[in-house]
């Protein structure tokens, strides 16, 4: 679950209006969200769109600017490898969002939510293991996976459906600045999604310590 991502864009939790004055986010997630009454409305009432590219470019091309789009890039394949010990992101093989980037004139902006994968206890499926095919057979299906949690309850620490006290911190990287292509070339494509994996590498490096992550331990792009 992308708590931090959704406190940060699709809430005021941390004052993102103060931080980054004059800019207006839009947390992009899966359309299956909005199938259900109520449910939809909340989410609308957030201000969260559906991860397309016809609700992404839309956002991009309103009011000349001043619009930040948050994707959880690594999605339902990447949830099934939370857990406190995990640095791997579901990224290698991501480009829409770089084409899209391209195609709007789009700055991307590294970012990573250290504690995270604290927020709740998950039965490990490793990739490969009979548990993951499942998983994500499933999720080939259904468009989400299903992941074996547990978290807290109302009145213990133990088991539940809500997520452990644990602080989460959203940290955010210096803009890439992208020049507008109208058609981007596979090459141009390639060199933008590089640039972005190395600056996101380099932004968990930089803070890494101040979370209590050892020096030796790497951000993984898979």
């Amino acid at each position: 679950m992308s708590l931090g991502v959704f406190t940060t864009f699709a809430t005021e939790g941390n004052g993102f209006s103060k931080t980054f004055p004059g800019i207006t986010p839009s947390l992009a997630t899966l359309e299956g969200q909005f199938y259900f009454p109520f449910r939809r409305e909340l989410i609308l009432w957030t201000g969260c769109i559906t991860a397309s590219k016809e609700s992404i470019s839309y956002q991009l091309n309103r009011d000349k600017g001043g619009r930040a789009i948050a994707i959880v890039l690594g999605g339902a394949e990447e949830a099934l490898d939370a857990n406190p010990e995990n640095f791997d992101l579901t990224l290698k093989s991501r480009k829409g969002f770089v084409k899209l980037a391209l195609k709007h004139g789009a700055h991307l902006v590294p970012l990573y939510n250290f504690g995270e994968n604290s927020t709740f206890t998950q039965v490990k499926s490793e990739r490969g293991s009979l548990l993951r095919r499942f998983q994500s057979e499933f999720k080939s299906m259904a468009g989400f996976s299903p992941p074996i949690f547990r978290g807290r309850g109302i009145f213990n620490y133990s088991f539940g459906l809500l997520p452990h006290r644990v602080p989460v911190s959203t940290v955010v990287g210096a803009p890439i600045p992208v020049e507008k292509v109208e058609k981007p070339t596979k090459e141009q494509i390639d060199e933008l999604h590089g640039k972005y994996c190395d600056a996101l590498m380099k932004l968990f490096d930089d803070h890494k310590k101040d979370y209590g992550i050892a020096e030796d331990v790497k951000l993984n792009i898979l």
